[in-house]
């Protein structure tokens, strides 16, 4: 199979359990691999580097890692800043090989995918894919999987943003402007925005392609409590933490999967990349380079979404995932 292509499936239901070569106490997933001591007695595990990476990528928030050896698992305290002085959010999750699941659910851990995984360099392109590419496709795509395969672990980003219920996340939406378009977002990721519209200015000042991209910008909505289509669960937007981008006259180009799939049913997956809108390749980097995940990578295309998980983009970078 397409390497590239199979990295982008674990979106799609495919846990992020790829690593072989490498002792498991070295990789972010590796919640129970024993260290051995120069006399050759087992001592207990090492930590596992993901959570490292998950102090990185969130460094104002606290994650006290202990080994719990009942649950053969790390447990991690953590505690997340309150907005503007207020009290600070308190929780405990496993890491659960990724998944950071609470305590009630390991039971259930087949039931979600890690939140670490090897996040594309490159658009997956349909002229490389192989027949069982596409039949694999075919089937994380369908309905019935996105209602009852696997989904991604929601427990951390609801006590990061505050945002298990409607009304506890709109307590931190707030309005910003983007290159000129009003959107309500969540304050936590204000900043990172902030950056990359002074990038992407920045990079307008030389480069044709950006400037086109900022100046005909037709929309940038964010905040929206919703479902993602087909499967039941809660967007990245109701959490306000995914942009859409729009730009004026789209509708030329193939921006979405599934607005494909409706036209194209069985085949939408093969549809060219020079058909479909995508923004300039200097634009999608600089909002890699603060944290932000592009669709248009993933294998169901979302062409106009970013979303803010610079976990992900760490671990693809740290090297971790380079035997993925």
């Amino acid at each position: 199979m397409n390497i590239r292509i199979f990295c982008c499936l674990v979106l799609l239901g495919f846990p992020a359990f790829f690593c072989t070569a490498s002792p498991a106490a070295d990789k972010p997933d590796g919640t129970s691999a024993l260290a051995v001591s120069s006399g050759g007695n087992i001592s207990r595990p090492q930590e596992p580097a993901g959570i490292a990476i998950m102090r990185r990528a969130y460094p104002d928030v606290a994650f006290l890692a202990s080994y719990d050896s009942a649950a053969d698992d790390w447990r991690i305290s953590i505690t997340v800043p309150g907005a503007d002085g207020g009290e600070p959010r308190h929780g405990e999750l496993y890491w659960c090989e990724g998944r950071m699941l609470p305590a009630d659910r390991l039971a259930d851990r087949d039931d979600y995918w890690s939140m670490m995984y090897r996040y594309a360099e490159e658009v997956p392109d349909p002229a490389e894919f192989t027949e069982e590419d596409i039949a694999r496709i075919r089937m994380v795509s369908s309905p019935e999987h996105r209602q009852n395969g696997p989904s991604s672990p929601q427990f951390f980003y609801d006590l990061l943003y505050d945002c298990a219920t409607r009304e506890q996340v709109e307590e931190h939406i707030t309005q910003v402007s983007f290159l000129g378009k009003r959107s309500n977002l969540h304050a936590r990721i204000a900043g990172p925005l902030a950056r990359v519209e002074e990038e992407i200015l920045a990079a307008a000042e030389t480069d044709a392609e950006v400037r086109d991209f900022a100046e005909t910008l037709a929309s940038a909505d964010s905040y929206n409590w919703r479902e993602i289509s087909d499967s039941g669960n809660r967007s990245f937007h109701s959490m306000g933490i995914a942009i859409d981008v729009l730009p004026e006259g789209w509708g030329t180009k193939n921006i979405y999967w599934a607005w494909r799939r409706d036209i194209d049913p069985e085949n939408w997956m093969l549809l060219p990349l020079d058909r479909r809108w995508m923004p300039p390749a200097r634009v999608i980097e600089i909002f890699e380079d603060n944290g932000f995940l592009w669709g248009g990578k993933w294998t169901i295309w979302d062409n106009m979404h970013f979303e803010y998980r610079p976990e992900v983009v760490l671990y693809t970078r740290s090297g971790y995932a380079a035997g993925n």
